[in-house]
């Protein structure tokens, strides 16, 4: 089994990002040398999914530091904060995004006393320990995660939740990665993902590299092999999590969790600490992310319908929490009540509710 895709590398002042739109057919390197080609690169989908985003973000501000030429800090600060913003402003439903620069500006403002090289210097090693603390993190989501899909020989997942998306092996799919370590009998149903195929075109290639047992399916299938008693349980990823368990993901999670609690199959949602919003009750308060039509009737360039038809095209959905069995965080799973349970878990993550 191949190691997982390591799709954001820093080093000498750049960053450079998988393109993720060229996926599966070639593998292209984008090489980002402001912020604005990181906040281009996070809108753009050439980076994506929520831990990915905020790892992404915090370079941008490394990166931002770096160019830097003022030498006194209120304008060292000034310039920084205004990247910060501009890379706010990228995508709005992801809450790693907005953890990921809070954080790079709480460590801003602590760089007073520091000369102009050595504040550069203290941001990027804040990126940095942003990008392991993640890679960490993934190992223990995908350790807490197959001990939930032990004996359970078909998963289906949805959107792409591997190394492309995270800093490390993945949320929902590092369950089924190390899963799969154990037992070379797991399979996976990987939901292609309309309209934006990250199934298609970027779970389907990490579950191949891995040299795990897979079927691509059309997401309209699920129900009927569901029935058909051919899926043991579902695990997705998660891009904001509110305070009673609600869960927004990409488009087409929640009726996948309303399929698996008809046919009585549990439904499990992976994500770090860090996709927790526990300031929003419920999922009502989410703002939810309306892409460009063209995803849909142009998918990857190619017209399936006209142009000039009205679309709607929200990027995510929300999953009541009551739908959801469990939700595997770092520290651990998570059950209902999740008023509780979440709050205890940000405890014990050292993180403010």
């Amino acid at each position: 089994m191949k190691g997982p895709v390591r799709p954001i590398r820093w080093g000498r002042g750049e960053l450079l990002l998988l393109e993720q739109k060229a996926l599966p057919f070639k593998e292209e390197w984008v090489r980002c040398d402001t912020v604005e080609k990181v906040a281009k690169a996070i809108e753009s989908m050439t980076v994506r999914g929520a831990p990915a985003i905020g790892i992404t973000a915090a370079y941008g501000v490394a990166l931002a530091g770096s160019k830097v030429k003022a030498g006194t800090f209120p304008a060292f600060r000034r310039e920084v904060e205004k990247s910060i913003r501009r890379l706010g402003r990228t995508r709005p439903t992801a809450v790693n995004l907005f953890w990921a620069l809070d954080r790079m500006g709480v460590k801003l403002r602590e760089l007073a006393g520091l000369p102009p090289k050595a504040r550069a210097a203290a941001l990027e090693r804040e990126a940095l320990a942003i990008h392991r603390e993640d890679e960490a993190l993934c190992r223990s989501l995908g350790r807490h995660g197959s001990r939930l899909l032990k004996g359970r020989r078909n998963i289906l997942t949805h959107c792409n939740t591997g190394s492309l998306a995270t800093g490390g092996e993945g949320t929902a799919l590092a369950a089924i990665t190390q899963a799969a370590r154990k037992d070379p009998r797991v399979h996976v149903w990987v939901d292609e993902t309309r309209p934006y195929l990250q199934g298609a075109r970027l779970t389907a290639y990490e579950v191949a590299r891995a040299g795990i047992p897979f079927h691509l399916i059309t997401d309209n299938m699920s129900a009927s092999l569901m029935a058909d008693g051919k899926v043991d349980a579902v695990i997705v990823g998660a891009d904001r999590i509110t305070a009673n368990g609600d869960t927004a993901n990409k488009i087409g999670t929640y009726a996948l969790a309303v399929l698996a609690k008809a046919h009585g199959i549990p439904f499990y949602v992976s994500a770090p600490t860090t996709t927790l919003d526990l300031s929003k009750k419920d999922g009502r308060q989410i703002v939810i992310e309306q892409r460009d039509p063209r995803e849909v009737t142009h998918p990857q360039g190619s017209a399936v319908t006209r142009g000039d038809y009205p679309v709607h095209n929200p990027a995510f959905d929300v999953t009541p929490g009551e739908l959801v069995t469990a939700i595997v965080l770092e520290t651990g799973v998570c059950r209902p009540p999740y008023k509780r349970s979440l709050n205890k878990a940000l405890r014990l993550a050292g993180r403010k509710p």
